[in-house]
């Protein structure tokens, strides 16, 4: 009677141990599997803020298996140096593509272009008062303030009240003639980068009299220039 009950006992051990093995070697054989289908992909080495410029300082590569890959992963250093986050991004998190302002974004939102402290500020501009549409985005003005005098005998009393502003924008162009497949469009409107103090003193100017614009020369790069820059590349 004792042996059959031994025998019964090592029956059921067997079968217990053969079915924990077989458990015990599925698994392993699915670690294998996930471990040799990892991707490298681009994650967050510090919390990252919203519209802060990606350093690749902030960034590190990490693997993750390739069933839990988002599809919009960003899988090089490179496509996400230089861009702009669109949402904060935690430590370890991954980097999305769409989580990144391009530099399309750049051409679309002026507010992007905007230093801080500064803010935008657009006056009405016929054809004389913009150097007959010849300002371009990212070129530096000189804001003339005309108004005439009071009485049958007065002059027309000029005087720049705001030197160097930053344009922004003319009109709804934002970009260089040589980034747009349109390089002269006409316009009715300059749009700047002034303090706050200095956009409220030129639309109280345009409110009471004329604004022209005098156009800064442009820095011009040297053949020899771009050559070195080339070298240094």
């Amino acid at each position: 009677m004792r042996s059959k009950l031994v025998l019964v006992l090592a029956l059921v051990m067997g079968i217990v141990t053969t079915f924990l093995f077989f458990q015990y070697m599925n698994q392993v054989k699915a670690e294998r599997a996930m471990n040799s289908n990892l991707v490298e992909i681009v994650v967050a080495k510090e919390k990252i803020m919203k519209n802060e410029q990606i350093t690749s300082q902030k960034l590190q590569m990490a693997m993750v298996p390739e069933k839990a890959l988002h599809a919009n992963s960003i899988k090089s250093l490179e496509d996400a140096d230089g861009k702009l986050a669109n949402a904060d991004i935690e430590p370890g998190e991954p980097v999305l593509s769409h989580r990144l302002g391009s530099q399309t974004t750049e051409h679309i939102y002026v507010s992007r272009k905007v230093r801080d402290g500064y803010r935008a500020v657009s006056v009405g501009s016929n054809f004389n008062q913009s150097v007959s549409n010849l300002i371009e985005p990212e070129d530096e003005v000189d804001i003339i303030f005309s108004k005439k005098g009071e009485g049958p005998e007065a002059k027309i009393e000029s005087k720049i009240i705001l030197g160097k502003a930053r344009v922004l924008a003319v009109g709804r162009k934002m970009v260089l003639p040589e980034d747009t497949q349109e390089p002269y469009a006409e316009y009715s409107s300059v749009t700047v980068e002034l303090t706050p103090e200095d956009a409220v003193k030129l639309v109280n100017s345009a409110e009471q009299g004329n604004i022209h614009f005098m156009l800064h020369k442009r820095p011009v790069i040297t053949e020899k220039e771009a050559a070195g820059d080339s070298d240094q590349d």
